[in-house]
């Protein structure tokens, strides 16, 4: 019969045999490390883009407020600087005008019969921006002219350089935005907002 000597000696070497151990951790541990390194990559990443993006998007406004400034040169601008951070990179922009910065966001001026913000019911209203219709922003698309105020935004989408291979949904599309505000030069005069009266339709 086997003593209880000769069956807890295996045991015993067995429970004291670390080879392969390393392994084990290691296998345990990497996708942990890894997945923390290349989210560190990514936002660092997407730190820099974004101040690069910021950067070129400033820039671009200021050159496009000059007279001789080109807005679709401005674009390009932005699409030069920011391509070899993040290549591939796809640029949505826009451009809103108003005639000063106090404007930006207001709605035009209308007598709010019903009190409920929004001109409607045949409320009478001031067509200030000269398209026919009433508008909650008076600002009008485009770069303006002299001495206008210019929204200028632009979003960028893109997709990450650093990705975890099985979290495609977290990694696959991103998009960054900014937008810069400034007034164009006042090379001639500026055009004052029309005072033409409307009236809003019923809903």
């Amino acid at each position: 019969m086997m003593s209880k000597l000769a069956v807890l000696t295996p045991v015993r070497r067995l429970a004291a045999d670390q080879s392969g151990l390393a392994v084990t951790e290691f296998g345990l541990i990497a996708p942990v490390f890894f997945m923390l390194m290349i989210g560190l990559f990514d936002i660092s990443h997407m730190a820099y883009a974004k101040s690069v993006f910021a950067g070129a998007v400033e820039r671009a406004a200021r050159e496009a407020a000059l007279e001789t400034g080109d807005s679709d040169e401005a674009d390009q601008m932005v699409e030069d600087m920011i391509k070899p951070v993040l290549p591939g990179v796809s640029l949505v922009t826009g451009r809103v005008s108003y005639y000063d910065f106090a404007d930006i966001g207001r709605a035009e001026q209308f007598t709010d019969g019903n009190g409920n913000d929004i001109c409607d019911n045949s409320e009478p209203y001031i067509d200030e921006n000269g398209n026919s219709a009433w508008d909650a922003d008076i600002g009008v698309d485009g770069n303006g002219g002299a001495g206008d105020v210019v929204m200028y935004t632009v979003r960028a989408n893109y997709t990450p350089i650093f990705s975890v291979p099985f979290m495609p949904e977290a990694w696959s599309n991103r998009s960054l935005s900014a937008t810069a505000v400034r007034k164009n030069q006042p090379f001639g005069d500026q055009v004052a907002y029309e005072t033409t009266a409307g009236t809003c339709t019923e809903e």
